[in-house]
């Protein structure tokens, strides 16, 4: 049987978590990953050097090595003291690869070599990315950075988001897109992580030409000031706009809710709220709920510049893998019961 042919988009640690969990299976998978980044290492690293931004694809590229424990580690290792304190091994690796090379996307091609990588991971653009937002009351913010603990978007709302100049497509990325089976967007911040890949001229006109089946996987939680009061048809038709169609078919949603003293912890923290879901709501889209909760305790590397920007609330990798994989298998199988009834 044929390997389905599977693209993910995104950013950031919602990535991280899918791809760890998708590359136990026996798939073509292709991780499309935003560039519009521009905070804590990778934005120093980036206006320093005069690089694109690394932090994600850097996730990304560990997520699917199937190098040593050591090598995982090292890329993943963090700075504590002197003039490197908070800058991340792996995001000042990739920037030198990206100086050898001449190009961002040849240097994340050497980086896979040397880590093993299991699959593809593609940056969305090989340009310089930069995002712009602008606030229900006029303002407009600059860099992406301008996302986490923003007094004035929490105060304000997002309007919409828009990047700085016209930006294309890396064609590596619209050619796997036109080949894909299955699309899978997020989890992970929707103006951070998710739409900005939208933006990328080519991009979302790709999906939309698609015949592939697209599945967003719902957020856990929502942000204030980004998408306060939100429920799972807000994200879906947040998405479907930035995208200029209806394409998402699929939607993973968690059922399951974490304890009261964890969402009172993140409610007082982040003044936000848990996604909801109208079971009895018509939509266009099929909901697969399940238990997606990752329960272990998460810490933090005090040394982590944007560490108090982190979810602490998140998705098991292996439990959503599995998911994402049953909806895979989900026309055969129907097939199969039709025969058999």
């Amino acid at each position: 049987m044929r390997q389905k042919n599977v693209v993910t988009i995104g950013g950031g640690t919602g990535s991280f978590m899918l791809l760890s969990g998708l590359k136990k299976y026996p798939i073509n998978l292709s991780a499309i990953v935003s560039m519009a980044d521009d905070g804590g290492s990778t934005g120093v690293l980036r206006d320093e050097l005069g690089v694109l931004p690394p932090g994600d694809v850097r996730q990304c590229l560990v997520a699917l090595s199937d190098s040593t424990q050591t090598l995982r580690e090292l890329m993943n290792y963090r700075f504590e003291k002197g003039t490197l304190k908070g800058h991340n091994f792996g995001n000042i690796f990739l920037s030198a690869l990206e100086k050898i090379s001449g190009n961002f996307a040849d240097g994340a091609i050497e980086a896979a070599k040397i880590l093993n990588v299991k699959g593809e991971v593609i940056p969305v653009a090989n340009d310089d990315m930069r995002l712009c937002t602008r606030l229900r009351d006029g303002r407009v913010l600059k860099g992406e950075n301008q996302l986490d603990d923003n007094k004035q978007i929490q105060k304000s709302g997002i309007e919409k988001i828009f990047l700085s100049s016209k930006t294309k497509a890396y064609p590596k990325a619209v050619d796997k897109i036109r080949s894909a089976d299955f699309i899978i967007i997020g989890p992970g911040d929707l103006y951070g992580s998710i739409l900005p890949n939208l933006l990328v001229g080519g991009i979302a006109e790709a999906i939309r030409k698609s015949k592939a089946k697209v599945i967003f996987n719902c957020n856990l939680t929502n942000k204030k000031g980004h998408t306060d009061d939100f429920d799972v048809d807000d994200y879906v038709t947040k998405i479907n706009e930035y995208i200029g169609k209806d394409r998402i078919d699929f939607v993973t949603f968690n059922n399951k809710k974490p304890s009261a003293g964890l969402v009172r912890k993140y409610e007082k923290l982040e003044g936000a709220s848990l996604v909801g879901c109208d079971k009895a709501r018509k939509r266009n889209c099929q909901i697969i709920q399940a238990d997606l909760l990752y329960r272990a305790k998460i810490s933090f590397n005090e040394s982590d510049l944007i560490s108090s920007s982190r979810s602490f609330i998140r998705h098991d990798s292996d439990k959503l893998a599995k998911l994402i994989v049953m909806i895979f298998e989900l026309g055969e199988y129907r097939n199969i019961i039709k025969g058999i009834i």
